[in-house]
């Protein structure tokens, strides 16, 4: 078992084992409800046990953002070609990145030939993000 798959099996049962224990008291549980005490004494809550892998909601507000103002730069500089290439390299619009061979092969041309496109679009964007 990965250590992340552990750790999460080891919070929901956790979290299970609470939810059972107190079930006889109360049917509300908060987050910031104190559920232990860790070892240097410190209280321990709920919220403490879930697990923090998403960004805030401020975080994906100026990723999305960034993003857009990304694209239109992209628009403004780019050829077409160019701007598809860094689209599905960083996968820009659905989130899915491709290799360069995946986009050589999606387009017909060259993984080298790809390489050169990303490396000029990258160049283009990186002066007009100078100005």
């Amino acid at each position: 078992m990965s250590p992340k798959l552990s750790r999460r099996v080891r919070i929901a049962n956790e979290i299970l084992m609470y939810l059972r224990s107190t079930k006889k008291y109360s049917n509300d549980i908060y987050l910031q409800d104190p559920i232990g005490i860790d070892k240097e004494g410190n209280e321990v809550t709920m919220e403490n046990k879930l697990p923090d892998d998403k960004e805030s909601v401020m975080d994906q507000v100026a990723t999305q953002f960034q993003t857009l103002i990304l694209q239109e730069k992209m628009k403004k500089v780019l050829k077409e070609r160019e701007r598809i290439v860094l689209e599905l390299r960083y996968g820009l619009k659905d989130g899915d990145e491709l290799t360069q061979r995946e986009i050589a092969d999606m387009l017909g041309i060259s993984r080298s030939y790809v390489s050169r496109i990303e490396k000029k679009a990258l160049k283009k964007l990186y002066d007009e993000m100078g100005d």
